[in-house]
């Protein structure tokens, strides 16, 4: 709007102008060697500016003449420009199909046109390795580190190379370069951790776990566990290199981070008994107890509250049963207690309480040393053995990434090597190809018979 008011008013003074110059022509005589040219003003005026034009004419064509080389070159190379990208673009397509061939195709093809640009390396690294030449991509992410640009991207081929070909030091190394670079990246402190973690290098590990919380890269409360269990082996390593208080202090930092991680409680309740205090020891239990009752939490606070008798010892795991009444650990560890306390109604009501509707194998060979040492009855013993051999597997430390099952806890899986990823629970039912003399063996033998089992799938299958 405000233009088409300006270019208005323009055309009115020129009309105004115009006008003026008919009601006062004037004259104009010009003498020049010996000529002599008479013209009105307006006249004249019109020829000056038919002159300037045709003058700015000239001039505006002598000057694209002049550029005529330069904007034929900057159009080669806008031209050149977009073939490349088009050649990027179709490489890193053909990259996601998986079609090594053509992606080596482009890639040749967008660093010729485009003159080694950061990304036609990006290209030709995938290509080679998609080619399944980790040599030729390792040179490309190579040459990747000595831009600033693309130095991440280098750094990120490397160490995954290195991690799929088990350079644990080098792929350590490369973290570290890449940490420094984007320590806010998920995907680099994920896999630092895991590194460092692999070398045992707890502290460093523990350091790089904090910044990863304070980022908001790990959840607080899955940081808290994992912290716990690196503190849990920091501990661990103090106390084989004799410093006995300082690995009592971890382990005390490891359980005040997660009171309901169970290693880390047993760890210090058994630091605490070996320190002579073996109250706290029972206090630190018992508050694991009511969150995550687990069998050894029981034989460490039998440790911490030694009992002169079995009845001294039924009393005592009272105090502990408490804590988390309603579980079925608190009935199983009052039935051994009255057990050993030969309290025999106390025990059978408890065990019946554990068992509920399926009784575990560990259930099922407490009733059988329950009926053997209150009737002497060896038949009802056994019948309880062979269906302990038969019931659902008691709980154990599962790998939540593969399903491994151990008998104690690690910080690492021993099968896929995942960090702290073990979890008490009950493990998938397993079919045991039991043999004749499997019946009466407890938890040391089956583990020395190493039977066969299958698990249902594989022995529908067969």
């Amino acid at each position: 709007m405000i233009q088409a008011l300006w270019f208005m008013a323009v055309l009115a003074a020129l009309a105004l102008t115009g006008v003026w110059l008919a009601d006062h022509p004037g004259s104009v005589t010009v003498q020049w060697q010996g000529y002599r040219l008479d013209s009105s003003v307006a006249l004249l005026l019109g020829a000056v500016a038919v002159v300037a034009v045709l003058t700015a004419l000239a001039y505006r064509f002598w000057m694209a003449l002049v550029d005529l080389p330069s904007v034929t070159r900057r159009w080669r190379q806008g031209r050149r420009q977009r073939r490349g990208f088009e050649a990027l673009t179709r490489g890193m397509v053909a990259v996601a199909a998986g079609d090594a061939e053509d992606a080596g195709r482009q890639g040749k093809r967008a660093e010729g046109l485009l003159e080694d640009p950061p990304l036609t390396l990006l290209l030709s690294a995938q290509a080679a390795q998609l080619a399944g030449d980790e040599q030729a991509a390792a040179r490309f992410f190579e040459a990747m580190l000595e831009r600033p640009e693309t130095e991440f991207l280098g750094l990120r081929g490397l160490l995954t190379q290195g991690i799929k070909r088990h350079d644990w030091d080098e792929a350590l190394a490369l973290a570290r370069r890449a940490y420094r670079l984007r320590p806010k990246s998920a995907w680099v402190a994920a896999n630092l951790l895991d590194l460092q973690v692999r070398a045992g290098q707890w502290l460093d590990a523990e350091i790089t776990l904090g910044e990863a919380v304070k980022h908001a890269l790990v959840p607080p409360l899955q940081g808290g566990r994992q912290r716990a269990a690196l503190l849990h082996e920091q501990s661990q390593e103090a106390e084989a290199g004799g410093d006995g208080a300082k690995a009592l202090k971890l382990a005390r930092r490891a359980y005040d981070y997660d009171p309901a991680f169970v290693p880390a409680a047993v760890r210090l309740a058994r630091l605490l008994v070996a320190d002579g205090k073996g109250l706290k020891a029972a206090k630190v239990i018992e508050k694991t107890w009511g969150l995550e009752p687990h069998p050894e939490l029981f034989d460490v606070y039998r440790a911490a509250c030694p009992a002169e008798d079995g009845l001294t010892l039924a009393r005592g795991v009272q105090s502990l049963a408490a804590a988390n009444p309603g579980h079925r650990e608190s009935h199983i560890a009052l039935a051994e207690a009255a057990l050993e306390a030969r309290l025999w109604g106390e025990a059978r009501s408890h065990l019946s309480a554990a068992a509920g509707a399926a009784p575990t194998a560990r259930v099922c060979r407490l009733m059988a040393h329950l009926e053997e040492d209150e009737h002497g009855d060896a038949a009802g013993a056994r019948e309880w053995l062979v269906r302990a051999s038969m019931a659902d597997p008691d709980p154990a430390w599962v790998c939540e990434s593969c399903g491994n099952v151990a008998a104690e806890w690690t910080v690492l899986c021993g099968k896929c090597e995942d960090f702290n990823r073990f979890a008490w629970r009950t493990p998938p039912r397993i079919a045991h190809l039991a043999g004749p003399g499997d019946a009466g063996l407890g938890d040391a033998g089956l583990e020395d018979a190493k039977p066969a089992v299958l698990t249902h799938d594989e022995a529908g299958a067969g």
